[in-house]
């Protein structure tokens, strides 16, 4: 019998089941991702905040997001999602979905106005996510500017973002 999968805020205790699934998924290559840079500005004991959500079958994580608080050109009010991460046993069942819902709709509610990340327009397009324009908002390390994009949690909030992205 499968466990039952159950969603919930991420914490300090599950670090080290979040970084075992993320060596499963995506090997030591994850250590060069350019959300790693910005995450080691912030120093230690900001590696969960409170958009990051974990989706559990019995006592193992199936699924996780990470989320941060950034600022954008020293202003606030943004934050940055991923990695995202999937169990390979539970890919497909929406389980990455349903932590990207609720990890923004947690973030509006604490007043984050703006989340940017570095993905698939073709799959983030479908939680508002658009290409921001090239040289707008830069990161620390390489990104395809293609790939860089941002969700508006409120309305005209891209606007008043420009400048490096660094960890808060």
């Amino acid at each position: 019998m499968l466990a039952k999968i159950t969603t919930r805020p991420a914490t300090p205790g599950d670090i080290p089941l979040i970084s075992a699934l993320h060596d499963r998924a995506f090997g030591p290559g994850r250590f060069t991702r350019t959300a790693y840079r910005v995450r080691e500005q912030m120093g230690p004991g900001r590696e969960i905040s409170d958009f990051c959500r974990v989706a559990t079958a019995g006592d193992h994580i199936a699924a996780a997001s990470r989320m941060s608080e950034i600022t954008i050109g020293g202003k606030s009010g943004a934050a940055l999602l991923g990695p995202i991460v999937v169990a390979p046993d539970h890919e497909g069942q929406g389980y990455g979905r349903t932590l990207i819902k609720e990890a923004m709709d947690a973030a509006r509610s604490a007043g984050i106005r703006l989340v940017i990340l570095v993905g698939d327009e073709s799959y983030y397009g479908r939680f508002g996510f658009k290409p921001i324009a090239p040289g707008a908002v830069t990161l620390p390390g390489p990104v395809n500017p293609a790939r860089l994009l941002a969700a508006e949690l409120e309305n005209g909030a891209l606007a008043d973002f420009r400048g490096q992205v660094s960890g808060r």
